[in-house]
């Protein structure tokens, strides 16, 4: 049939993907770094992925395509959502990591971590790993300046790591939540010397104030070349 639907210039697509995210009906994807038209009978013709494309590579024809498909495209997305885990992106499922003791190897330095994710934002608070935990909240910086993170921090700890001046957010919150709502042992903050790092200690000081817990908690800052320094 005869019908207006989309038409992406590839020219100057940027593969920004934009578009595909703006596209409810899932007809657009990114092909070896390119938007895509994938199913021209899930384009219902309406441009909401026009306004969003920022290299101005889409527009409409009038042209013969099949029908637009709306049971197909209902089809679809029920299929995605099933599909979804139910904590929705993988990297954010809480585990535990058991790991074997072993020597030192000078050549192989074996990872400390016991859990994953990491990232403050991304944790639970509730995830069974806190209870009875010696945490490490350190500003991700750290593991790149000292040379011996693993073994001198990560080891034996549960870790959580972040940084206030790029994530623009204050970790309070979310600290607090998981010393009150979990048996911490003890809390060790492993910071930079620079002056944007001080709001992840204030971070943690505020969260053990406010949680109403007495717990044991110190900082270890790093300077830039890598020296514990405090």
């Amino acid at each position: 049939m005869l019908r207006k639907i989309i038409k992406i210039d590839e020219g100057k697509c940027n593969g920004c993907g934009i578009c595909a995210e703006a596209c409810h009906e899932g007809a657009i994807g990114i092909v070896d770094g390119k938007a895509k038209l994938l199913r021209e009978d899930y384009c219902d013709g309406l441009g909401d992925c026009l306004p969003a494309c920022p290299a101005g590579a889409i527009t409409f024809e009038e042209r013969e395509a099949p029908a637009y498909n709306e049971a197909a495209v209902q089809a679809a997305k029920q299929a995605k959502t099933a599909e979804k885990l139910p904590c929705g992106c993988p990297g954010t499922a809480a585990k535990a990591i058991r790991r074997e003791e072993t020597g030192t190897d000078p050549v192989s330095i074996p990872s400390r971590l016991s859990q994953w994710p990491v990232q403050i934002k991304l944790v639970s608070v509730v995830a069974p790993y806190f209870n009875g935990a010696n945490l490490l909240v350190a500003a991700d910086c750290t593991a790149y300046a000292y040379g011996n993170f693993h073994n001198d921090f990560i080891r034996n700890r549960i870790t959580l790591v972040g940084c206030p001046k790029l994530d623009m957010v204050d970790y309070t919150e979310k600290l607090t939540q998981i010393i009150a709502q979990n048996d911490i042992k003890s809390v060790t903050v492993v910071r930079m010397e620079v002056p944007c790092c001080g709001g992840i200690e204030n971070a943690v000081k505020r969260a053990l104030q406010t949680s109403g817990k007495f717990i044991p908690w110190s900082v270890v800052t790093i300077s830039t070349d890598g020296q514990i320094i405090e």
